[in-house]
């Protein structure tokens, strides 16, 4: 067997890149399914088989399925490339094809820690079009199988960075054009933030925020005003937010 996906979006998505070999496995009797069934067997190369709960739970043990995991059976294409859940890069990479005309939205995510923060995040990375999402690979939740399931496909299209050193990371982004705005509840109003045509949004820890060495190398600190009793968003919700306002200013310049 191969790497396999579960929760519906996940798999409608993970239906588009299945190699030949790939099965869907179903419960028996969950007719909710029947809809990525029907997609399974229109593409000619994933087969359908239908198991009992406890085959279904052996699968994979200990996670909620719901019923439908998708096997992508020893993720190899015809052509002996991997398919590939998550779409894993390296900031130098992306250094390299930057375009003089182009304008680059790039996340930085310090130290978020709950994987359904990251699926979210991933999510909206996806809407807004971010062109790299860079997170370290200490002290920070790595694109796992609860932030594929979560992302819902979005994993395997969202450009991404694990990185030994952040702050080394933003340095070379400087380097190259990109201006810094850190997410802090006491930074400037993103309504009045002017946001460059090579951005990167900081978003830090759900508790403690940006740390102090990245904050430090921000060229400017932004917030969004609320008006609510509660003194904070969501990072996932916070992120989204701040990505549509980048998306938004640029587009009106």
């Amino acid at each position: 067997m191969g790497e396999k996906i579960y929760g519906y979006h996940a798999i409608e998505e993970g239906l588009k890149i299945a190699p030949a070999g790939s099965t869907l496995f179903l419960c028996r009797g969950k007719d909710k399914n029947q809809d990525i069934e029907r997609v399974a067997r229109f593409t000619g190369k994933v087969a359908v088989k239908k198991i009992s709960l406890s085959e279904m739970d052996k699968l994979m043990p200990g996670v909620d399925h719901r019923g439908a995991i998708l096997d992508l059976g020893g993720s190899k294409k015809k052509d002996g490339s991997v398919t590939r859940r998550v779409n894993t890069t390296s900031v130098g990479t992306f250094i390299e094809n930057l375009k003089d005309d182009e304008n680059y939205l790039v996340l930085i995510l310090d130290g978020i820690t709950d994987p359904h923060n990251l699926g979210a995040i991933l999510r909206s990375c996806d809407q807004f079009s971010v062109d790299l999402v860079i997170i370290p690979e200490r002290r920070s939740v790595q694109a796992n199988e609860t932030v594929i399931k979560i992302s819902s496909g979005a994993a395997q299209y969202v450009p991404l960075a694990p990185v030994i050193n952040v702050n080394r990371e933003i340095d070379l982004l400087k380097e190259n054009g990109f201006w810094i705005y850190g997410a802090d509840m006491n930074g400037d109003s993103s309504y009045l933030s002017k946001f460059s045509n090579r951005s990167v949004i900081i978003m830090g820890n759900e508790g403690s925020g940006i740390s102090r060495l990245s904050r430090e190398k921000c060229d400017f600190v932004t917030s969004i005003p609320m008006t609510g009793h509660i003194d904070s968003l969501n990072v996932s919700v916070a992120a989204g937010i701040l990505l549509y306002e980048v998306r938004r200013n640029i587009k009106s310049k």
